[in-house]
């Protein structure tokens, strides 16, 4: 196994090339079963809202299409909802203690998704027209913040002393949440990010709602404080390791399979991990690199790029190392993942569909 050097000097083992393997049938099943439990609860939820709210959310998770009828859009990974049913088990008790959880915290992502769409101009998500395209911005923005009140609304409703302790959780995961996107947009607007702000952006933007979710169900269930903070810094690491993906896929992913545009963080001039870590590597690429970004930033005629401007850049990351250092971190963030359920008392099948479920967040395609 090799291994690399963390930011803070410590050596970390990583994956080695071509593995981990994934047992995709095991990962699919533990994703299914997250849907299924929590899907119903989801739509009792959104049921809820005023019109047209009602509708327009049942738009965005991809259960009706624009003209209002019943479809079988993507709907998303689901990792969430899976890892806070896996949280459940992990405490001792039956998954579904772990859907209220599961439905909060996936309610309080797609909050975010609606707004993230509207702030980043996205006019794509899993193959379709986003909310505020098809909608308008003012339903994206009011639906997002209803969803938001939802989550809170539905861990309040359980009315125990665990529920009051899981709501102050996802709270704090999504205040967190919040600081990492007025993060990133402020980045969008500095020439230079460093990757310690960077990763500090990404830790509050994906790790601390991803955190919650692998904590919220163990807390439902009646698991201490030391067991469900174990089981966020597992979370917090394995969230690090997904936007690493992300981060890859924002520039290299194949639009076939991530439903969005080439090249989609360049076009918005995100500082997102692969861009900061080529910035900081010195040479001639990073250089050429950094004078051509910055000149982009005043630049009018952004807008009219062609693809192989945006390819240019992203060859220039990939030379400059940026391609091939966040690869690693995603494997690196992977194993302290891993090494933080090895202090965690749970059943052996539970920890093995833990570390499926990390595993299928640094090999996943979209």
């Amino acid at each position: 196994m090799s291994v690399i050097t963390g930011i803070r000097g410590e050596t970390v083992p990583t994956v080695p090339p071509g593995t981990p393997a994934v047992d995709t049938a095991d990962v699919s099943a533990l994703l299914d079963r997250g849907r299924t439990l929590s899907t119903p609860v989801m739509r009792a939820a959104v049921g809820r809202l005023a019109p047209p709210m009602d509708t327009v959310a049942a738009y965005h998770f991809g259960w009706i299409d624009a003209e209002g009828n019943p479809t079988d859009a993507d709907s998303g990974k689901a990792v969430r909802p899976a890892l806070a049913l896996l949280s459940a088990e992990a405490a001792g008790a039956a998954p579904e203690v772990g859907v209220p959880g599961a439905v909060a915290v996936e309610l309080v992502h797609n909050f975010s998704l609606l707004h993230d769409d509207l702030m980043d101009g996205d006019e794509q998500r899993r193959h379709r027209d986003t909310v505020w395209k098809v909608h308008g911005p003012a339903q994206a923005i009011l639906v997002g913040d209803a969803l938001f009140a939802l989550a809170n609304e539905l861990l309040l409703e359980i009315g125990t002393v665990e529920a009051g302790r899981a709501t102050r959780r996802l709270t704090t995961a999504s205040r967190k949440l919040i600081d990492g996107q007025a993060q990133d947009i402020s980045y969008e607007h500095r020439e230079r990010v460093t990757v310690a702000e960077c990763l500090e952006m990404e830790g509050n933007k994906t790790g601390a709602l991803l955190a919650c979710a692998v904590s919220i169900g163990a807390v439902l269930g009646g698991a201490d404080d030391r067991t469900a903070d174990k089981l966020e810094e597992y979370g917090y690491h394995l969230g690090l390791a997904f936007q690493a993906v992300d981060d890859l896929l924002g520039i290299w992913g194949d639009p076939e399979a991530t439903g969005k545009q080439t090249w989609s963080d360049l076009r918005q001039r995100k500082k997102s991990l692969p861009v900061v870590a080529a910035l900081a590597a010195g040479g001639e690429a990073s250089e050429r690199l950094g004078r051509l970004l910055a000149e982009d930033a005043k630049s009018t005629a952004f807008a009219s790029f062609t693809e192989e401007d945006f390819a240019y850049r992203a060859a220039l990351i990939e030379e400059a190392g940026g391609r091939e250092w966040t690869a690693e971190e995603a494997r690196r963030q992977h194993a302290i993942a891993l090494r933080a359920l090895d202090e965690v008392d749970m059943p052996v099948r539970v920890r093995d569909q833990l570390v499926a479920l990390a595993d299928f967040v640094v090999v996943r395609k979209k």
